[in-house]
């Protein structure tokens, strides 16, 4: 006879990353291991975890040159990781590389974001701890701030958002607020879209995203589908980067996102770069190839050209 306890039933999986019970269990594959910040000052970049917000619990792992010139003010990218809004850590291995790579490519500040994970901390919450992060950069403008390498080192003047996945996703949507909220002291220079997840340009919605945010409305809901959102002609940047791959299942999305937002009215720059030969988020994964060492010096480049 059939058991009526659902203890074992799967509500969603995304392997081998994630599986999540009806019960409200949930299993994380990916992201759960924690690499040590960085202290050595013989190392080229240093690194340090922060609490963004005590209530809740918010927090990151901050990135600098070690060798910093005290007369010289840094560009400061904020990133927010993948993971279907789901799992992914800024802690783990993957993610805390790859942002080392990238700082002592591109010379700047980084903020890598611990934002709350959907089921626990459905959307809109991951876009709520995006913003109060922004917000908790600015509240440096005065230099006064509660972190030091902010004060000292990063030009709020020439701040980034950048993310894989549903990560960039979170930063487009991120851009998108303030296009509507001025936050002052910041200016948000760019955005860089890595292997980004929203609906295809045939209507397809990931089923991820129906888990993630169970209040969504599909198709028309604008957090998805930027080509139904009537204020993306407001997205409050002036220059976005939109990475795709050729073989990555997600390439026809990025794609769609990048004609969209070129036909939006928009009066900025968009730039479209292609990754031959690779799949989803391969440059995690495999950092040392030259396709992903490539991927990192584009995105430096993006950030630092005037």
């Amino acid at each position: 006879m059939a058991s009526n306890n659902n203890a074992a039933e799967i509500a969603y999986e995304f392997l081998p990353y994630f599986r999540a019970y009806k019960n409200g269990r949930v299993e994380r594959f990916f992201g759960t291991d924690r690499v040590p910040p960085s202290t050595n000052p013989n190392s080229p970049v240093s690194s340090k975890d922060v609490i963004i917000s005590p209530e809740s619990a918010v927090s990151a792992r901050l990135f600098k040159p070690t060798a910093v010139d005290p007369n010289r003010r840094l560009p400061l990218l904020v990133y927010f990781h993948g993971g279907a809004y789901c799992f992914g850590s800024p802690f783990c291995a993957e993610y805390h590389n790859h942002l080392t790579s990238l700082v002592a490519e591109a010379n700047v500040i980084a903020i890598s974001v611990d934002y709350r994970l959907s089921p626990e901390y459905p959307i809109p919450i991951a876009y709520e701890d995006s913003w109060a992060v922004l917000k908790w950069v600015a509240s440096h403008c005065n230099g006064q701030g509660p972190e030091n390498w902010i004060n000292e080192n990063a030009d709020l003047q020439r701040v980034f958002v950048a993310g894989d996945s549903a990560g960039a996703n979170i930063a487009h949507n991120t851009a998108m607020k303030a296009g509507e909220e001025e936050l002052v002291g910041v200016k948000l220079i760019g955005a860089c879209l890595v292997h980004p997840d929203f609906a295809s340009k045939e209507g397809h919605v990931p089923k991820s995203w129906f888990f993630a945010c169970p209040d969504t409305s599909g198709l028309s809901d604008p957090r998805i589908n930027p080509a139904v959102d009537s204020r993306l002609v407001k997205i409050g940047c002036r220059r976005v980067l939109v990475c795709i791959a050729e073989k990555d299942g997600l390439k026809e999305r990025g794609l769609f996102y990048y004609e969209t937002l070129k036909k939006s009215g928009w009066g900025g720059v968009v730039q479209i770069l292609e990754t031959q030969g690779e799949g989803h988020v391969f440059h995690l994964f495999n950092p040392s190839c030259e396709k992903a060492v490539d991927l990192v010096k584009s995105l430096a480049s993006f950030i630092n050209q005037e």
